[in-house]
């Protein structure tokens, strides 16, 4: 199969070769097309978004990553409008991560949409299987958060520090813990009153 039908394979959720010479070329291609785009830390916005746009699948105006960037295979990830990447933000895209508007990440936030097989003879031949991530509009995600294949978490939600997200996480609430439960509801108690100047 040419890169094109593996692609589609690994959508499907099904069992893949992960460890086939043209995953192997595009996760070797990835890896430069992010160095570039760190490289350009400092340079103006719009030349970034450039940049950017040439290594994942849609990027929204305003998306930005504090060095270090990296991802998988880049193609299956959306961002939406207003995302930030904290330092060191990592996103294994062997499936589709698709990231809502004004959503912020922490340091070190990961996002894993792929797992290795159970059996060890079938994980040292290479078998993997994907599934997608969702991150809803306006979601905080604090530094360190894992997020594991197949999450989707819903808008407005915020995930504490150092989670370890395993199951969706409904919309407008506070998860924590490893792995990541529901803490509380976000209310109209938590409005502080601030005002842009």
């Amino acid at each position: 199969m040419d890169l094109q039908d593996q692609r589609a394979h690994i959508l499907t959720g099904a069992m893949y070769d992960d460890l086939t010479p043209e995953l192997v070329q595009a996760r070797e291609d990835t890896i430069l097309a992010t160095n570039a785009y760190n490289a350009t830390f400092g340079r103006p916005q719009q030349e970034r978004q450039e940049v950017l746009a040439r290594i994942l699948g849609t990027v929204g105006e305003g998306a930005h990553f504090e060095p270090t960037f990296r991802c998988e295979f880049g193609y299956n990830i959306h961002l939406g409008r207003n995302f930030f990447a904290n330092f060191d933000c990592v996103l294994l895209d062997g499936s589709t991560i698709t990231i809502g508007d004004n959503v912020l990440f922490g340091p070190r936030v990961g996002i894993f949409t792929s797992n290795h097989a159970a059996d060890p003879r079938e994980r040292a031949a290479g078998a993997c299987y994907a599934k997608p991530v969702t991150i809803g509009d306006d979601v905080w995600m604090g530094g360190g958060v894992t997020v594991n294949p197949g999450v989707t978490i819903g808008a407005g939600s915020i995930i504490g520090s150092g989670s370890v997200v395993t199951k969706d996480i409904p919309a407008g609430v506070v998860a924590a813990g490893n792995p990541a439960r529901v803490i509380r509801a976000i209310t109209e108690a938590d409005i502080t009153g601030f005002v842009k100047s």
